[in-house]
């Protein structure tokens, strides 16, 4: 599934080991962007930063975070939507205001970034990275420098903004944690039930265990949250809209043992298995899934089916994203840096296959192919999502439309180029109602094309095609 990840955040108020908490925390969330990772400490008016291109174990060793003192602490996990991949557009964004200096850190895409830029251009900001982010963090000063504190600043600015946006942000008195008005990224607030109570904030439930912190709840769409000395207190900034969490989030971008909607996202990807072997059986020897984003579905699969579960892919979890390119010799070779066939298992087996998505449909052949070389008689491919036919605006690195390879084939041309005896998509409806929650309060625009924020005609010009092709 290659669709790319987008950013994690994390963000802890009153802890004197800030940094290590919050690169555990990182540590954590590194599923959701490996290009960059940063952190940015205060301790007192003093801003200690470090951020680099890397995942967080390279960016980070002790001596590094024992530099990065202070009982405040932002953390960011990055890979870019916009802005080019670039040391400089590392997060967090420091800039400096009237009352100190800030950290930001961001997940998600703005779609008014073209109108925010040239009014930051013509009151002199001196823009330094092709980001978004900074852009909210020069808003937020603007704001504070026209005499606004740090509450009212930050909502002034985030007035300004349209688009997709989780923030947290650090400054000399404490820690904010903003979510646009649809809900569309996620934020989570947690508790360290030390004296006195300290807060967290993080992407997902996941950055909150792995420090031991409980999960208190949800940061509301377009609620800020203030945490200082005082404790944690809540602002609406904004009226709330119609939710619309990300649908992607549930089906794949999450950790599978992160909380939503009061149950692991484990549970929920076994409910799409389910729900799509009763859409679409096949008639095989056994179930494999696509490590790790295809394994819950595949169990599900198996167990609505009858059909045994069986691993027959097996993922070097050491790779990560590589510097080193595999030359065009190498890849004509075979070369497998991240999944290996169990060939024993493979071998003589009717086999359904169950991922996620398929995108661009090159990873996909490539795994039929590789499934077919160990010895598999037939290959039933099985995708737990809808085909994704639109390009996102909101925050997911995915290709112009032309790209998307059900925006352009049907299903039957797929299954053709793929190679597959037999492919099946899960049902929009079927996708929606494994929720058990408002079919209406997620975004699911890549598969409809139905975008919840308004996206402006150049911007949505640039991803579209003009005519769409249904599947």
């Amino acid at each position: 599934m290659p669709i790319l990840h987008h950013c994690g955040l994390f963000g802890i108020y009153g802890c004197p080991e800030a940094s290590k908490l919050t690169y555990l925390g990182l540590y954590a969330l590194q599923h959701r962007g490996q290009e960059s990772a940063g952190i940015a400490t205060f301790d007192g008016e003093q801003v200690h930063l470090h951020k680099d291109m890397g995942l967080v174990s390279q960016v980070f060793n002790e001596a590094i975070l024992s530099n990065l003192s202070g009982h405040i602490g932002v953390g960011h996990t990055r890979y870019s939507t916009t802005g080019s991949s670039r040391k400089v557009n590392a997060q967090p964004a420091v800039v400096d205001t009237r009352l100190g200096k800030l950290a930001l850190a961001h997940n998600g895409n703005l779609v008014n970034v073209k109108q925010l830029r040239e009014e930051l251009l013509q009151k002199n900001c001196n823009l330094i990275t092709t980001t978004d982010s900074e852009m909210i963090a020069f808003a937020i000063a603007e704001e504070i420098d026209a005499g606004s504190n740090w509450l009212e600043g930050s909502m002034k600015a985030c007035d300004r903004l349209a688009g997709a946006f989780s923030l947290v942000i650090g400054t000399p008195v404490g820690v904010m944690g903003i979510r646009d008005p649809n809900g569309i990224r996620p934020l989570v607030i947690g508790t360290l039930t030390s004296e006195p109570v300290r807060y967290v904030l993080a992407s997902e439930t996941c950055g909150l265990d792995i420090i031991g912190a409980e999960y208190l709840r949800d940061v509301q769409p377009g609620e800020l949250v203030w945490i200082t000395e005082a404790g944690l207190a809540s602002y609406q900034w904004h009226q709330p809209q119609q939710r619309k969490l990300c649908i992607f989030e549930m089906i794949y971008f999450a950790r599978p043992d992160s909380i939503m909607h009061n149950e692991s996202l484990y549970s929920y990807r076994m409910r799409l298995g389910r729900q799509l072997a009763q859409e679409s059986p096949a008639d095989a020897d056994i179930v494999i899934g696509v490590p790790d984003s295809g394994v819950p579905a595949a169990i599900g699969f198996s167990q609505a089916s009858g059909i045994s579960y069986a691993e027959g892919l097996i993922k070097n979890r050491y790779v990560g994203r590589t510097f080193i390119q595999p030359t065009q010799t190498m890849r004509e070779s075979g070369i497998r840096m991240k999944l290996n066939p169990l060939k024993d298992v493979l071998y003589g087996k009717r086999v359904v296959i169950v991922d996620d998505s398929i995108v661009r449909g090159t990873t996909s052949r490539k795994l039929v192919k590789t499934l077919r070389e160990a010895g598999a008689l037939e290959v039933h491919m099985r995708i737990s999502s809808p085909p994704v036919t639109h390009p996102c605006f909101y925050g997911i690195d995915t290709d112009s439309q032309d790209q998307l390879i059900a925006a352009t084939k049907s299903v039957e041309e797929i299954a053709k180029q793929l190679e597959v005896d037999s492919l099946a998509y899960l049902s929009w409806e079927g996708m929606l109602t494994a929720t058990r929650e408002d079919p209406q309060s997620f975004c699911s625009a890549c598969f409809t094309g139905d975008y919840p924020i308004p996206v402006p005609e150049p911007l949505k010009g640039s991803k579209l095609m003009l005519e769409k092709v249904t599947v």
